[in-house]
Order: structure tokens, then C-alpha cells, then sequence
């Protein structure tokens, strides 16, 4: 039997904990559209994200390797993809709205630059005299303005809740009634969920990925706090000297995300315990309080913090990795130049907003828009410096 929208609300009101975000609450739109007769708020914006050019264009944009360094390791999509999956597991736990989750993490990087982290510190340096860049702020102005999908609206119209949950605290966000409503009512519990699954799923995969390329040594990794915990877990098989890097690798890999997720989702439950939160204010009064509601244990963030900060000094900081953010860096610095003096290799529908915006926002938009291939095609189309990666 068919079911319609009210049908729809009340089964999800029914499975939906007190404290979760519903979809009779999404907050509305920018843009008065009519609703879906089966498809819920968050439903439409999961999918409006994902038919998306910038979605899209996350395939061919660095994690940590280039997509030139092989064909297996993390790029922006496939991050994104887990953050998701993360996401929806912990909500779906918690009882939380899992589309509400799956949107702002599908939308969580659309803004990311080419090249990384490398990429984004150039833009920074670029655009610091005239508004910066900092890549949630730009998911947002995608997800707001950048996106044409539609003939009667810029953007892709997304649900107040979905943009608050894309804002993240201290992106230097423009005044506005949305930033006022995220300073007031603060983030929803399925926003909070998706930042701790970025970190979580970021240290995990980026733990395996180091170890499969070589750039890690499995003995560094058996100094950490966290060890003793994987190796409780790892198959007695797995243990054997003679094992293939690959197999223990994504072991390693799966195991660690496993234990933070188990960690971070029992923390939880014991915090919205004591504090007996039942409703999405009682998250609104915490958050004003100060009051960590995500975190993990204390042990086990002990041990995450090692972790990271082990990935940050002998993986982020590796000369190899290095070398290639370098080189991304050149890329966007060349790129940005050539556009200042010659406007017109910039795409007729980004110069269209010069008046608007002005040419240094523009250019930011184009480049921060690209994959990592076009950046370097553009380089050899134009004619600039270019060298091999």
C-alpha cells in the first residue's frame, strides 16, 4: 500500500529519539518550494547534493595521494562516501535523523579545493587580504550560490538544518539570519555526528593508506597507545611476520574504525544519560553551556590524540607528501596569476559574477572548483610553467 507524506512523518516521528532533528522540523527553505508527496526534506537534499557538479568533482580531488599515485588510495570522494556511512551508522544507533546526517556529510567537502590541505593554504594566502578561503565556508557558498541546477533559485535550496549542520564554528561565516539562528540554536547532534566521523574516518584511512604505500612502518604504528587495543582485535593469522603489508594494512585500517566508532557512540549514550537530554532545545542549552556532548571516552581520546598527532608528523609532514602538496601549491599560485591578467580564460558563467563578486573571488571560486587533472590541464592548456607529476 502506498504510503503518503503525513504516512511518511508519522512512521519517522515513531523511530526518531526526542532529541533528534524531524523532517516536520527542517527549518524551511530559502526558496518556497512545494513539497514532495514521498520524499522527506532531508531525502530531497541527500539526493540534490549527490546529482551535484561539485559532488561530482570530489573523485578527482586530493585526500592525501594525488589520483596520479595509484588508483586505490582515499580521494575526496571516496572520504566523503565513508563519512557518510559513518555518520548514518552512529545516527541510526543514537536514533538520530539518519538523512539529516548523510546530507551534511555528503555536502561536508564540496567546497575542498584540489590538492588537499595544500591546496586550500594556498587559496588562504591568495584571498587573505579580500574575505579569505576556508573550505567549509565554501561548501556553503556551493551549496547557497555556485550551484545552477535550477531555473528559479542560485544554489541548491537545501533545508535551514542541513545548512546549519555545513557550517562548522569559527568559519568566519558572513552576517547573516542563518548565522544567527547557528549561533543561537547551535548545532544540531546529527551535525555534531558528522564532524566526529570526518576526524575518525580521516585517521583511520589515512592510518591505512600510509601503511599500504610505505610512507608508515607498521613497527611506528605498533608504539602507539591505540596499539594494544588493534592487536587484541587483529586475526591470529594476520600476526605473522610473513603477512602481505596489504592484508595487515587495511586490517589495521578497519579494526581502528571500528574501535572509535564503538568508543565514541558508547560515550555518547552515557553523556545524553546524565544529562537527560530529551529534546533537540536540551542539545540547544548544552551546546550554549559549552557542554561536549560528542566526544570519546577519556582513555581512548588520550589515544586518538596520539594518533593524529602521530599521522600529522610522520605521514601529513612525509617528504613525499610534501613534494606533492608543493607542487599543488605551485599549480594554484600559477593558475591564479594567469587568471588576474588574463580574465579571459575563466569560464564565461564565473565572469558573469565579477561586477558582483569581483575578479579575485571569482578566480577563487573557478580554481577552488577544480579536480586536481583539470588544474594541471589547464597549466599545460594555458601555456604557463608546467612540470610533471
Amino acid at each position: 500500500m502506498k504510503k503518503g507524506r503525513n504516512e511518511l512523518l508519522n512512521d519517522e516521528e515513531k523511530i526518531l529519539a526526542p532529541y533528534a532533528v524531524g523532517s516536520r522540523n527542517f527549518g524551511g527553505r530559502a526558496y518556497e518550494e512545494p513539497e514532495h508527496p514521498y520524499r522527506l526534506p532531508f531525502q530531497r537534499d541527500k539526493d540534490r547534493i549527490i546529482h551535484s557538479h561539485a559532488f561530482k568533482r570530489l573523485e578527482y580531488k586530493t585526500q592525501v595521494f594525488v589520483y596520479s599515485e595509484g588508483d586505490h588510495f582515499r580521494n575526496r570522494l571516496t572520504h566523503t562516501l565513508e563519512v557518510a556511512g559513518i555518520s548514518k551508522t552512529i545516527s541510526k544507533v543514537l536514533g538520530l535523523n539518519e538523512d539529516l546526517s548523510e546530507s551534511i556529510a555528503l555536502a561536508h567537502d564540496l567546497g575542498h579545493s584540489p590538492f588537499g590541505h595544500a591546496g586550500q593554504e594556498a587559496l588562504a594566502e591568495l584571498m587573505k587580504d579580500i574575505g579569505g578561503f576556508e573550505h567549509n565556508k565554501q561548501s556553503l557558498r556551493v551549496v547557497q550560490k555556485l550551484e545552477r541546477r535550477y531555473p528559479n533559485f542560485p544554489g541548491l535550496n537545501l533545508c535551514e538544518e542541513t545548512l546549519l549542520g555545513i557550517m562548522k564554528h569559527g568559519g568566519g561565516y558572513e552576517s547573516s539570519n542563518l548565522l544567527e539562528v547557528r549561533r543561537t540554536l547551535g548545532p544540531s547532534l546529527e551535525a555534531m555526528i558528522v564532524d566526529a566521523s570526518d576526524e575518525i574516518t580521516y585517521s583511520a584511512h589515512d592510518l591505512e593508506d600510509g601503511l599500504e604505500s610505505g610512507l608508515l612502518q607498521l613497527e611506528e604504528v605498533k608504539g602507539l597507545m591505540i596499539w594494544k587495543r588493534i592487536d587484541e582485535s587483529l586475526p591470529s593469522s594476520e600476526k605473522n611476520s610473513k603477512t602481505e603489508m596489504l592484508s595487515i594494512s587495511r586490517s589495521i585500517g578497519r579494526i581502528s574504525l571500528n574501535l572509535m566508532v564503538s568508543d565514541l557512540i558508547e560515550s555518547i549514550h552515557k553523556i545524553l544519560t546524565e544529562y537527560s537530554v530529551n529534546s533537540r532545545e536540551s542539545i540547544s542549552k548544552l551546546y550554549q553551556k559549552k557542554i561536549k556532548i560528542v566526544q570519546f571516552s577519556e582513555e581512548f581520546q588520550k589515544e586518538f590524540n596520539e594518533l593524529k598527532q602521530f599521522l600529522f608528523q610522520n605521514l601529513y609532514r612525509h617528504s613525499e607528501v610534501s613534494r606533492m602538496s608543493e607542487r599543488g601549491k605551485e599549480t594554484i599560485y600559477l593558475l591564479f596569476k594567469h587568471f588576474e591578467t588574463h580574465p579571459e580564460s575563466i569560464p564565461e558563467s564565473y565572469r558573469n559574477r565579477e561586477e558582483e563578486d569581483g575578479r579575485m573571488r571569482v578566480i577563487c571560486d573557478y580554481i577552488a572548483g577544480m579536480t586536481d587533472r583539470y588544474a594541471i590541464e589547464k597549466l599545460k592548456r594555458e601555456g604557463i610553467l608546467w612540470f610533471p607529476y
